[in-house]
């Protein structure tokens, strides 16, 4: 199932910005953006609002639309670029996403907590997930993720070494559209401080959260360890109406 046009192009201006191609931080205005990606314009339209709305760019009326200056100089490490919400799969750093090591993966019995959080019942069995995240070979994440296995049954070790999501997307033709997500600190673990190459005196940044399909069902209850310095939340309020 391939990304709606404007989904495409709102990923492609973003990597145009962090890469400095905006003279002045100015963008083209929306005719000439619609003639050089050969799209409507209210695809260009939908593009630039959704990038308003993640705080990439403002529009100064009688101006022309412009490149936040802070967003880009503080720009997170996760930069969500798809049409679903995988965090773990969103991950950038100069547009490249990092390689997935798979360290464990196995059926379990539901916890309680993984009941509460993915609406199991007692006796119902999860996939246990564990990978480890590299950036050009440095490890920064360690990510667990539990998902059940009467949503996704047939999962194996070649498809959770890769992407989970885009196997949903492309194979069982759905999509991740909600996510609640926690994030917090708090001392490293021995095990923390073994893979993510941390003292015994740092911290790790902790991503926790549940995310949902298109029709509401929980997917996976995921805990994401991250390398404190890579722990970093922008967040953009607007009152504007559009």
């Amino acid at each position: 199932m391939s990304e709606p046009i404007y989904v495409t192009v709102q990923a492609d201006l973003k990597q145009k910005i962090y890469q400095g191609e905006f003279a002045n931080l100015k963008l083209p205005d929306e005719r000439s953006l619609a003639e050089q990606y050969d799209v409507s314009r209210s695809s260009i339209k939908r593009a630039l609002n959704v990038l308003v709305q993640q705080g990439v760019i403002f529009k100064k009326r009688g101006s022309g639309t412009f490149v936040n200056p802070l967003y880009l100089k503080n720009h997170a490490i996760f930069q969500h670029e798809g049409s679903n919400l995988g965090v773990s799969d969103s991950f950038r750093v100069d547009g490249k996403a990092p390689a997935i090591e798979l360290i464990d993966f196995k059926v379990i019995p539901a916890t309680p907590e993984q009941q509460q959080a993915l609406f199991l019942n007692e006796g119902d069995f999860v996939y246990e997930i564990k990978r480890l995240r590299h950036l050009e070979g440095v490890p920064f994440m360690i990510e667990r993720g539990y998902v059940p296995i009467s949503v996704l049954p047939g999962l194996n070790r070649d498809i959770v070494s890769g992407s989970v999501y885009e196997y949903i997307e492309k194979n069982k033709h759905r999509s991740v559209t909600k996510s609640f997500m926690t994030i917090m600190a708090e001392p490293s673990t021995e095990e923390d401080q073994k893979l993510l190459k941390l003292s015994e005196k740092e911290p790790v940044g902790i991503m926790e959260g549940i995310f949902f399909m298109d029709d509401g069902t929980p997917l996976e209850f995921s805990t994401m360890r991250l390398h404190y310095k890579y722990l970093r939340y922008n967040a953009f309020v607007s009152l504007d109406s559009e």
